[in-house]
């Protein structure tokens, strides 16, 4: 009974006699005709790999932390059927680790003249481009005994854009921003900014309020209501030198000014306002502006998902050059930077005054949680001097925060999950107040 496949292969190599064998694959060949004949047949049956068409689709983008599906078409216009193995090769941060091996490699048969589709599931780690690098197909005979094998370069970026986890907050900070327009049942003492309408005293109103001609008309005393003005404008400066670096949990402190700055962003801009964005160090690494309040939220994800903290010293004075050209009527400047001592005594402090005496300042921080923690340690040597400098790291801060309270800005200094909430709230405090 012949062989045939694979146990041809075996009987070949077992005919090989003894003191003969050459551990090469030439060596074989070359004492055993049958193996070089099916060694020869199977690779003249394998389909070539550089004839084979390949085209990319899927997603172009993708938030952090989710997926996305890049799917690849290989297409084979030769005579003969193709069995292959592929890897489709990214950078990788495209993958969580340990599991590219398994995500980039693919197996597939194509028939002649036939077309079939794989999908490679990215879930990158970091924000930013990912480039599609090469595609490397190995193509197999029907014995599988010798392969042909090529690469492909098949162009392909997905960017990575920030989570924005901090959206949650929303609809109850849209909530506060509808009491403040008047939208719901709910009595607004003090002044606004702009006005609304009269309606009829109630104590507690504030008597600066009422409209004595109106109340000179009516038998009952009116008060003014007041609404914030709409249509304000708002800068967010987001600080990418070297502290925006600094790691706070598993990401960098500018990570997390984002988050904060993507959900005032998109508070503001419901709230009629107008937003632009700057990303500064020792030079302009962002800037956008005169966006409509539905091109608001797309637009800055999108600027911001490339931008990586620079290994820089940020230039103030540029910095505040460049935000009083960007802004040049008054307007809320929110300037996402760090509260230590050397970066705001020597760099921010000399050239605040030249902000403030034109715009709304507001100061937003990230603080470390782990400095919180280390604070509240005791127990032993070591977490007693762990505390103690964390104490000191938070009497630092504070008094940093009280200089620049002291210049008449606005300071929020929180941890990363708090920053965005409260960041909300300090902007809807302004409004109320009617300071912007």
């Amino acid at each position: 009974m012949a062989l045939t496949g694979r146990a041809a292969l075996i009987a070949a190599l077992a005919s090989v006699p003894v003191g003969v064998w050459d551990p090469s694959w030439t060596g074989i060949l070359a004492v055993n005709t049958p193996l070089a004949v099916a060694c020869a047949c199977d690779f003249a049956l394998a389909a070539p790999v550089r004839r084979l068409g390949l085209t990319r689709s899927g997603d172009a983008s993708a938030r952090l932390g989710e997926t996305a599906d890049v799917s690849l078409t290989v297409s084979n216009p030769s005579g003969r059927p193709l069995r292959a193995r592929l890897r489709d090769a990214w950078p990788p941060s495209s993958w969580q680790p340990g599991t590219e091996t398994a995500a980039s490699r693919h197996s597939l048969t194509v028939p002649a003249g036939e077309r079939r589709r794989v999908t490679t599931r990215l879930r990158p780690t970091r924000r930013g481009d990912r480039h599609a690098d090469r595609v490397t197909i190995r193509s197999y005979g029907p014995l599988g005994l010798l392969t042909r094998q090529g690469t492909h370069r098949v162009p392909w970026t997905v960017r990575v854009l920030p989570p924005f986890t901090s959206r949650k907050h929303l609809p109850s900070k849209l909530s506060r921003l509808r009491e403040l327009d008047g939208r719901t049942s709910v009595l607004t003492r003090g002044e606004g900014t702009e006005f609304d309408s009269l309606r009829e005293y109630v104590p507690g109103d504030d008597t600066r309020s009422i409209d004595w001609r109106a109340t000179a008309r009516h038998s009952t005393v009116a008060v003014r209501t007041w609404r914030p003005e709409r249509d304000r404008h708002i800068l967010l400066v987001l600080d990418t030198g070297r502290t925006s670096a600094g790691r706070v949990g598993d990401a960098p402190r500018l990570d997390a000014a984002m988050d904060a700055a993507l959900l005032l962003a998109t508070l503001a801009s419901r709230a009629g306002d107008r937003v632009d964005l700057l990303a500064y160090d020792r030079r302009v690494r962002a800037l956008l502006q005169g966006r409509t309040a539905g091109d608001v939220l797309p637009s800055l994800v999108n600027a911001m998902a490339t931008l990586e903290p620079e290994l820089v010293e940020t230039d103030a004075r540029g910095l505040a050059a460049t935000t009083l050209r960007s802004a040049p009527r008054r307007s809320l400047v929110v300037l996402f930077t760090t509260l230590d001592a050397a970066p705001i005594e020597e760099g921010l402090l000399p050239v605040l005054p030249q902000l403030t005496q034109r715009h709304t300042v507001l100061v937003a921080s990230v603080a470390d949680p782990h400095v919180s923690r280390m604070a509240q340690a005791r127990g032993h040597t070591d977490a007693v001097y762990e505390a103690a400098a964390a104490a000191q790291a938070q009497s630092e801060r504070r008094h940093i925060a009280d200089q620049l309270r002291r210049h008449g800005v606005t300071v929020v200094d929180a941890t990363p999950d708090e920053l965005p909430p409260a960041l909300a709230d300090a902007y809807l405090e302004l409004k109320a107040a009617g300071r912007l």
